[in-house]
């Protein structure tokens, strides 16, 4: 028997953390996990689960009016923010038990307080002393809260933006991420005049070029206002719900409410990691190794508070590694490569795999196909929206190195072309696959000949 209380103590209880304290239990260890607000984390609680209710809700104003187009005759919709906020709350309470009873059924012992590293085996949990074989951090992260911006205590974030009072009559949202860019979608959606205000070039700086510009090009023909190349400088409340917002430009905004997307910082203040002797970063990530490892040889961190790539899929895979090397006896390092993801913006994107101008840089011949057209289901609706769908392909071996998808249902295609290109299939695989017909994911396996090339860098047609 261990001198230890626990064999295994976790901090935080989101998606990584319930997820290694539960298969953890499940094989018998002594296993405990503390979390100071509610169980599900970030995704669960204020992410990606109500972020997506909160989306299907704001599509319905466009589904009524493509119903016309079908036969159906809507009658005038109104729509109520409590009930939205409400429902929302009932199904994260439903899910945020769910985690709390495989945690219990496996064994785990909960505690709903907040802990603290005393040192690299001892927490301070709630005033209690404890001490574990082994520790997993896995706290997450939290908005950045721009304390450099004058009036940035008039602001809201992500979190506050699932449960407003009231829906304001406008808002200025400052980021150009896909967390500030669904947002900008969302409250547009419901009715919000919608002002995006982003510091680049063009939003979404990381997915693939095309996308980007038709996603920005179709959000503003729906109505959002987008200004790039600038930045709030000051927030100035002049009255009850009634904010004016100065840019960098010199422009002025009138807006109900504002609120800040500019980035996630590690939720990792206050946490003890000095006292253990676990180092930190420069925005307060945790470093670790390919097996999540901290510089302390006890001692793991998982999920956001590492900074390596913020998804809960993510987060999830790497307490199962955890679990298969420390308990498993099966060493395996996490595997960061070709994560599909989605942008649940109007209309969605899915992609997975490297961008054109990421493959530029380290393939020298590349084939790029790219179709573009309207979606079966505008036809009737008179709904103009494009269909975009491109992939990149390696000139010398026809591997696939990159997919991307924006229209209706795109964050399910990349699920399904993740597989592909995780098995490192090549475009004469697409080729011989037989088409869905009619369907727009056809597309993907019917574009015979490259739209362009791209050589050494430069687009030959």
């Amino acid at each position: 028997m261990s001198d230890f209380d626990y064999d295994l103590f976790v901090i935080g209880g989101g998606s990584g953390g319930v997820r290694a304290a539960r298969l953890a239990a499940g094989l018998g260890k002594r296993v405990a996990i503390a979390e100071e607000y509610r169980f599900g984390g970030t995704c669960v609680i204020r992410g990606c689960v109500p972020k997506k209710l909160f989306v299907y809700a704001s599509q319905f104003p466009e589904h009524f009016e493509d119903a016309a187009g079908y036969g159906w005759t809507v009658p005038e919709p109104t729509f109520d923010w409590k009930t939205l906020v409400t429902n929302k709350d009932r199904e994260i309470a439903r899910l945020e038990g769910l985690y709390r009873k495989g945690l219990e059924n496996a064994g785990a012992e909960i505690f709903e307080a907040r802990a603290t590293l005393v040192d690299r085996h001892t927490l301070d949990v709630g005033g209690k002393r404890v001490t574990a074989d082994r520790i997993i951090i896995a706290v997450g992260g939290r908005p950045n809260p721009h304390l450099a911006l004058p009036g940035h205590e008039h602001c809201i974030f992500s979190n506050e933006a699932f449960d407003l009072e009231a829906l304001p009559a406008s808002i200025v949202i400052e980021g150009g991420g896909y967390i500030a860019v669904e947002f900008a979608n969302i409250f547009h959606g419901l009715g919000v005049d919608t002002t995006l205000v982003y510091r680049g070039k063009e939003i979404l700086s990381r997915f693939d070029q095309d996308l980007r510009r038709e996603l920005h090009a179709t959000m503003e023909a729906k109505g959002i206002r987008i200004l790039c190349q600038d930045v709030l400088t000051r927030v100035e409340k002049r009255g009850e719900g009634d904010l004016l917002v100065h840019l960098k430009s010199g422009a002025t905004l009138e807006a109900g409410q504002v609120m800040l997307a500019i980035g996630r910082i590690p939720n990792t203040e206050g946490l003890g990691l000095e006292a253990a002797g676990v180092e930190t970063g420069k925005i307060g990530e945790i470093p670790v190794d390919g097996f999540s490892r901290t510089n302390v040889d006890n001692i793991w961190a998982l999920g956001d508070v590492t900074n390596r790539v913020q998804l809960t899929p993510v987060a999830i895979h790497e307490a199962m590694c955890f679990i298969e090397t420390e308990y498993k006896g099966n060493p395996t390092e996490v595997d960061h490569d070709t994560i599909a993801t989605a942008v649940f913006s109007q209309p969605e994107i899915g992609t997975v795999g490297l961008s054109e101008d990421e493959a530029a840089q380290r393939f020298g011949r590349l084939e790029i196909y790219r179709a573009s057209f309207r979606p079966m289901r505008h036809t009737l609706s008179g709904r103009q929206e494009k269909m975009l769908m491109k992939l990149v392909v390696d000139g010398e071996t026809r591997r696939v190195l990159g997919a991307h998808v924006m229209g209706p249902d795109a964050g399910e295609m990349a699920q399904v072309l993740g597989i592909s290109l995780k098995a490192r299939l090549t475009k004469d695989d697409f080729d011989r696959t037989m088409a869905v017909h009619p369907s727009a994911a056809e597309e993907l396996v019917t574009m015979y000949q490259p739209t362009y090339r791209v050589e050494n860098g430069k687009r030959v047609e």
